[in-house]
């Protein structure tokens, strides 16, 4: 029997290494979008994603990097790639009344309206990289003109290396994850996964809280997650057709 992943680093090992071809994340958007990521291709991802935070934006454990993105396929990617790094992310359900401002105290902010984001940052000493995130899947490159000092992701990222392997890890009492007033350390991350491997399926809806938990709670035990956006149904025969089994 494999052993349930407790950190990060080894919940990325569990998706190179154990049945790397099978899915592990499936996502339904807008517009009949689907996208189906194996076990070796969302690690590909994440790790690419982590190479480019160390490489380009010189992120380390105690990083802090807030998330101005919607759930997404994307933003789970992030959100892993970030805790690789061993740096804390920062989410929130309602930024204006967030306090303290989660923009302004972040090291670097992942966005996809890099002009709000730009405003929201003016004055902030020093100021915080602003990265635009694109998040259709087909789509290689920011569209549009990006506001000055702000980096494309989209166009940047799949030049980083396919594996990552941190140089340094954070404490298992550091924050990994802040979302509104709510922390979770490192140590808990993955902690209380025992659950038999299955195929869960989850709604944007419920928002961050409950989608990531239980993403991270599934994966960890071999599962695999299926991601609807708001404006997907949970019909039927989307479950018979991806076989979920929760």
């Amino acid at each position: 029997m494999e052993l349930i992943p407790n950190t990060p680093a080894e919940l990325l090992n569990a998706f190179r290494t154990q049945n790397p071809t099978s899915p592990r994340l499936s996502w339904y958007g807008p517009d009949s979008e689907r996208v189906e990521l194996s076990g070796r291709v969302l690690e590909n991802w994440i790790a690419k994603t982590a190479n480019y935070l160390v490489d380009e934006l010189d992120a380390e454990p105690g990083t802090l990097i807030t998330l101005d993105l919607p759930l997404h396929w994307r933003s789970l990617v992030w959100l892993m790639a970030a805790w690789a790094v061993g740096a804390t992310v920062i989410t929130t359900s309602s930024p204006e009344s967030t306090t303290p401002d989660p923009f302004s105290q972040a090291d670097i902010v992942a966005t996809t309206n890099p002009a709000l984001t730009n405003e929201r940052i003016a004055g902030a000493k020093p100021a915080p990289l602003v990265v635009a995130v694109a998040l259709p899947a087909l789509q290689m490159r920011w569209m549009g003109e990006l506001p000055p000092r702000t980096l494309d992701y989209s166009g940047d990222v799949r030049a980083h290396g396919d594996v990552f392997f941190a140089d340094e890890t954070p404490e298992e009492s550091d924050i990994a994850w802040q979302h509104d007033s709510t922390t979770t350390s490192y140590a808990a991350l993955l902690a209380g996964a025992t659950q038999a491997p299955q195929r869960v399926l989850l709604e944007v809806r419920n928002g961050w809280s409950g989608v990531v938990q239980s993403a991270l709670k599934t994966w960890a035990t071999g599962g695999s997650v299926v991601l609807l956006d708001p404006a997907v149904e949970a019909t039927e025969h989307l479950r018979s057709s991806e076989n979920v089994t929760a």
